[in-house]
């Protein structure tokens, strides 16, 4: 009988079926579908996601049930920097910009309580800045404008029939300008002479009779336009030399005048709209024409 008890013991062991916990099992199995997936992307990626990807692979850690999965350590120090749309950087405004304004402008225009002479034919700009600005047309010599105080890269801004202008500054005064240079007329009475084109004889002539006192007239050198017969230098200096440089500029057309420098300025038929201009510093009171008026003529 005992025997027969050992049989079945035995038996009993061959058939008895161990079922396995249900997360060991789900482990492995969420591995493999995790591993197909990836290996599918790989198959599909780009060969920089292959490679990403497979870098990535060597990081793995094994969690605490056995299963393996993809580290969560990434190296992503070449991968390229994230730029914000919204990060844009915008340049601000300069002070120009800033006075051109529509906001900045008609707030000028309604505290301009200030009018003041012309004394010269000046350009009408719509901006200071020569690169942008347009020219309007002129307001003659003697004109009262009102102006609004605004100063920009050498010129000022004056009100034209309710609307911003800009004119070349240096030519507005508080007193009305005096009546033009003397006239033409008369002849030199006073021996000096000069020889060179008809021009420069017509300018001599002209600036002897309406100021004799002048006697010191250059015409000839050996060098740019004086060479060539077409200048002259009127040797004077201080109000009077302003008075001689005014007058033939005012008689630029019966003179045959091309342009006129004194006193480190420069005025021009091909711009005469802007008036006297500054000229760069040549070093000397002779070279940048403090004692001489300068003419040259067509």
């Amino acid at each position: 009988m005992a025997e027969h008890r050992h049989k079945r013991e035995t038996n009993a062991r061959i058939f008895r079926v161990r079922i396995p916990k249900a997360p060991l099992v789900a482990a492995p199995l969420a591995v493999v579908a995790t591993l197909s997936t990836v290996g599918a992307g790989v198959l599909a990626a780009s060969p920089e996601t292959r490679d990403l990807l497979a870098a990535s692979s060597s990081t793995t850690t094994t969690s605490s049930t056995g299963a393996q999965s993809l580290g969560s350590a990434v190296d992503v120090s070449e991968r390229a920097p994230v730029v914000s749309r919204s990060g844009s950087r915008i340049e601000p405004l300069s002070e120009i910009e800033k006075m051109l304004t529509a906001e900045a402008t008609a707030k000028a225009i309604r505290r301009a309580d200030t009018k003041l002479w012309t004394t010269a034919d000046l350009n009408l700009w719509t901006t200071p800045q020569e690169a942008t600005a347009e020219n309007l047309g002129e307001i003659d010599a003697g004109k009262k404008v009102l102006v609004t105080g605004r100063e920009a890269a050498g010129k000022v801004e004056v009100v034209i029939e309710g609307e911003a202008r800009w004119v070349t500054a240096g030519y507005l005064s508080d007193e009305k300008p005096e009546e033009g240079p003397p006239g033409l007329g008369g002849s030199c009475t006073n021996g000096s002479s000069v020889s060179g084109s008809a021009n420069i004889l017509a300018v001599h002539e002209a600036v002897c009779a309406a100021f004799p006192e002048l006697t010191s007239y250059g015409t000839y050198r050996g060098d740019g336009e004086h060479a060539q017969g077409i200048a002259i230098d009127i040797m004077v200096s201080g109000d009077r030399g302003q008075q001689v440089a005014e007058f033939v500029r005012a008689h630029y057309a019966e003179l045959g005048v091309s342009y006129v420098i004194y006193s480190q300025q420069i005025w021009s038929v091909d711009r005469a709209g802007e008036g006297w201009r500054y000229m760069s510093d040549r070093g000397s009171t002779t070279a940048n024409h403090y004692d001489h008026v300068h003419v040259t003529t067509y």
